[in-house]
């Protein structure tokens, strides 16, 4: 059988040593590009049959008609989400299939992890005692036993979420377009409309897709409806928030800290070193500043466990389409949705 050509842009050595791994050169053959995928870089696709991407590879219109152009029949995305191609570009031009699950416990764990974090105050507790500082003047947090949390997104992430967060002894409110009384009644989560979860939630965690529906939900308005003193979480998505208006949350005190894992203008920085240069993002920089603002690198996904499944699943993806013609995680053209069982007809409007 022919070997599959693959095209793998935005690759780290951790990258490449889990697909590897993976692979063992089973007819899958991956070409490493340090390079994000862009107008400027997609001629180094040329020759290739397929495309392995990550979130901060863009598939824009002149990507899409360059890769067609140069005979690439699949797009391969190595992670959930999928805002970073443009689908009505790449319609009846070539599939683009996702992962659709990899370890919800990964992103809900740190997640959890950055909510402990911030209210503990152990990332500055960590650096004082290594100058000899063992003051713990300015370090008191709060029980959260007790206390009320909002989950916004109940698929597999946010199920996971809500369980460690009952563990904790919170009540758990959720929110999700499709709640699942089911879940709700083995959980001992309750569904409620978002302004109740803002309005009663002492934290709030975001675990939804990036939709047209809920660009900048986190907003000024909706700011101003939440606790004082509300604890953010973005596990999901960057555009999920308004960064300005969180700023200004921030500096009234209405929102109390902010613990992020994604940023809405993250593509020029995260993943990447610039300990030596100047960050020239005026927002990102004056988020950093914040003593109450806890920002990782979109690190959430970033286990053993996750990995390897991202690269197993990707690599079945991949070939599933070029040797049987299957393509069990497609993303639908025309409606979007990843989940869309009408895609096959056409019929999903």
């Amino acid at each position: 059988m022919k070997t599959i050509k693959v095209a793998f842009f935005d690759a780290k050595p951790y990258d490449r040593e889990t697909f590897d791994a993976v692979n063992r050169g089973d007819g899958v053959e991956l070409k490493y590009v340090a390079l994000h995928l862009s107008p400027d870089t997609v001629h180094v696709a040329a020759g290739a049959d397929a495309l392995c991407i990550f979130v901060n590879d863009l598939v824009t219109r002149e990507v899409a008609e360059a890769l067609h152009a140069q005979g690439a029949k699949l797009i391969a995305l190595r992670c959930a989400g999928y805002n970073n191609v443009d689908l009505k570009a790449v319609y009846q031009r070539i599939h683009v299939v996702r992962v659709p699950a990899y370890s919800p416990y990964a992103v809900a764990e740190h997640a959890a992890a950055l909510l402990l974090a911030l209210n503990r105050k152990t990332h500055k507790a960590y650096f004082r005692t290594r100058d000899g500082n063992f003051s713990i003047h300015g370090l008191m947090g709060f029980d959260l036993h007790g206390k009320t949390a909002g989950v916004v997104g109940t698929g597999k992430i946010g199920r996971v979420m809500a369980g460690l967060l009952r563990g904790f002894g919170m009540r758990v409110l959720a929110f999700d377009p499709f709640p699942d009384a089911v879940f709700a009644q083995a959980s001992g989560c309750t569904y409620a409309d978002l302004p109740t979860l803002y309005r009663e939630s002492d934290v709030l965690t975001l675990h939804c897709p990036l939709t047209p529906e809920n660009v900048r939900m986190i907003n000024a308005e909706t700011i101003a409806q939440m606790k004082r003193g509300v604890f953010i979480i973005n596990t999901g998505r960057g555009k999920l928030i308004d960064t300005r208006a969180l700023i200004g949350g921030l500096k009234s005190g209405r929102v109390g800290a902010a613990g992020l894992d994604v940023y809405e203008e993250e593509t020029d920085y995260f993943f990447e070193d610039f300990s030596s240069a100047v960050i020239d993002d005026d927002v990102l920089a004056r988020l950093l500043t914040f003593p109450n603002v806890l920002i990782t690198s979109h690190q959430a996904f970033f286990t053993r466990e996750a990995m390897a499944n991202i690269a197993q699943t990707t690599l079945a993806n991949i070939r599933a389409f070029f040797e049987r013609g299957e393509l069990p995680h497609e993303i639908c053209y025309r409606c979007g949705d990843a989940t869309c069982q009408r895609k096959a007809s056409g019929k999903c409007f």
